[in-house]
């Protein structure tokens, strides 16, 4: 019989990712809107994601639905372990994008929606946040059953995580913008990403020795002979790709700055990958152990594998269709 966990283990990854990216940059955007020197720089950075921000959020569907419907294990724990970080999520997601179309359409009450459309976005990142730090740490789990109280996820570690990710995102929102504008707008946005990237090496510092201390099974996969050998390119590479960072915010570099940012999360998401692999509940089940019947995976990626593509095609079209500089006379209507 053919073993699909890990067909739905790289959809279920790549959803995520992508979610991560797509709608990491906007959220970042959102959470730097707050700090745009003036109305018409406002307008510019709303412009720069009023394309594609809405699509971004597919991702998130995909990975939800994915998860239900590959893992209905590790959903029906993780979920409940979450559900306040998640229902603010969604609450803030929904705030976020109110205030978006009600910002064109009421001008009275613009600066309301201006600072609704800046909250949402910062809400929804940190309640993401929270979401990881619970999920690198673990479930109290009996049975098949979480038996934690939904206050659990809120932890010190959770808490940090959740403050990291607000930094992260803004990283990836200000590569956007460094790509999207130009001239004083421009020089903001690298000024602000700055700020955001050092936040960002101080929070990957500080999460690389705080995650391998939340369980000795961790520190153990990375510290012990010859892990630490095999394992070692992973903070080299990072350590790189943060140089590589610095020195693209600093200069005039304008795609560097955003495919750099990508890079280092790509990295952080390969590290926590690696931490936790094979659990999906971690330390509790295996991706195996928490899979739906063999038919029901293989019935769902006849036309996950056919939906896919289309929604890959769609999306770079998207982006490739409002590519280049966002101006001033062309907006969101």
């Amino acid at each position: 019989m053919i073993d699909f966990v890990p067909l739905w283990t790289v959809i279920l990854g790549l959803g995520v990712f992508l979610y991560v990216m797509l709608d990491g940059f906007d959220l970042g955007v959102g959470i730097l809107y707050g700090f745009a020197p003036g109305r018409e720089a406002r307008n510019l950075v709303m412009n720069s994601i009023a394309p594609i921000w809405d699509g971004n959020e597919t991702w998130l569907v995909l990975g939800i639905v994915g998860l239900l419907a590959a893992f209905p294990l590790a959903f029906a724990i993780i979920i409940p372990a979450v559900y306040f970080p998640i229902l603010v999520m969604l609450l803030a997601l929904v705030f976020r994008g109110t205030a978006f179309e009600f910002r064109f359409r009421d001008a009275e009450h613009r600066t309301f929606w201006d600072h609704a459309f800046n909250i949402g976005s910062g809400v929804a990142t940190f309640a993401q946040g929270i979401v990881l730090g619970a999920f690198i740490q673990g479930f109290e789990v009996e049975g098949r059953h979480f038996v934690g109280s939904s206050f659990d996820c809120f932890t010190p570690f959770s808490i940090f995580t959740g403050i990291a990710l607000l930094f992260g995102y803004g990283l990836l929102g200000a590569g956007w913008l460094i790509l999207k504008t130009e001239g004083e707008l421009q020089a903001w946005a690298r000024r602000l990403g700055f700020r955001c990237f050092i936040g960002v090496g101080l929070a990957v510092a500080v999460v690389s020795v705080w995650t391998p201390l939340v369980d000795s099974r961790i520190a153990e996969r990375w510290f012990s002979w010859p892990n630490i050998a095999y394992l070692a390119p992973v903070p080299i590479v990072t350590a790189l790709l943060a140089i590589w960072e610095w020195r693209a915010i600093r200069g005039k570099a304008e795609v560097a700055p955003f495919a750099a940012a990508i890079c280092l999360f790509a990295m952080s998401y390969l590290g926590v990958a690696i931490s936790l692999w094979p659990m999906i509940v971690p330390h509790a089940f295996t991706l195996w152990e928490a899979a739906s019947a063999p038919s029901t995976q293989a019935f769902l990626a006849v036309g996950t594998l056919f939906l896919l593509p289309v929604i890959l095609m769609y999306t770079g079209w998207s982006y490739w269709v409002f590519r280049g500089k966002v101006r001033a006379d062309i907006g969101y209507h």
